[in-house]
């Protein structure tokens, strides 16, 4: 795929950043220029990897051990990988993935605590060579990231301590900060408006 003539862009980061408004507002400004967009999503985004998702997020599931939670989000993007984002790519569109293979360095490897490493080798073989052109890092402050999340329905990843969602988003933060070439950190404490202009003023210096 070293030859693909798509782009894709992810965004991750913490829950309550406002990922989806602005890949809502990348899809909009994309479109106008005349290009065609995918949009997908982590966990999910195929008929498989979405009933996955169900049984990752169901907060029933408390017995689920942190390896199967992590393989189980690894299968989900394998299928995501093979079924949306190659033959996407390939096709020339611009993807937008809401999360990718950072989510779960950080959350399993960083602050769940099976190691960042071992993270990075699995999804290495899960993803192959469709690695992001950018991700970017809506990072927020934990209680601006629950005031907005108060209205919803916390899943089973969002039901953990506080002191878990700290660490990821550190981890979010270390990671970015040790690949600049890769990552983009965006203060989504900001309105969405000042959020979206800061993303697109990166995509231009990288697309």
């Amino acid at each position: 795929m070293s030859d693909r003539s798509g782009s894709f862009i992810v965004l991750d980061g913490p829950d309550g950043g406002g990922k989806t408004t602005q890949i809502e507002k990348l899809k909009t400004a994309f479109e106008h220029q005349g290009k065609s967009v995918l949009v997908t999503r982590e966990p999910g985004g195929t008929a498989i990897g979405e009933k996955v998702r169900d049984v990752l997020l169901d907060p029933s599931n408390t017995g689920m051990s942190l390896r199967a939670e992590l393989f189980l989000y690894m299968a989900s993007r394998a299928q995501l990988v093979d079924e949306v984002v190659i033959p996407a790519l390939d096709e020339g569109k611009i993807v937008l993935s809401d999360r990718f293979l950072t989510a779960s360095v950080v959350y399993q490897g960083i602050a769940g605590g099976l190691g960042a490493d071992e993270v990075e080798k699995i999804g290495a073989f899960c993803i192959q060579e469709a690695k992001p052109d950018i991700t970017f890092i809506l990072d927020i402050s934990m209680d601006a990231s629950a005031a907005r999340r108060r209205d919803r329905e916390a899943d089973r990843i969002e039901q953990r301590d506080r002191e878990f969602h700290e660490n990821m988003r550190q981890g979010f933060l270390t990671v970015a900060r040790s690949a600049p070439e890769n990552y983009r950190i965006i203060d989504a404490n900001q309105p969405e408006d000042s959020v979206f202009e800061q993303i697109v003023e990166h995509l231009e210096h990288v697309l």
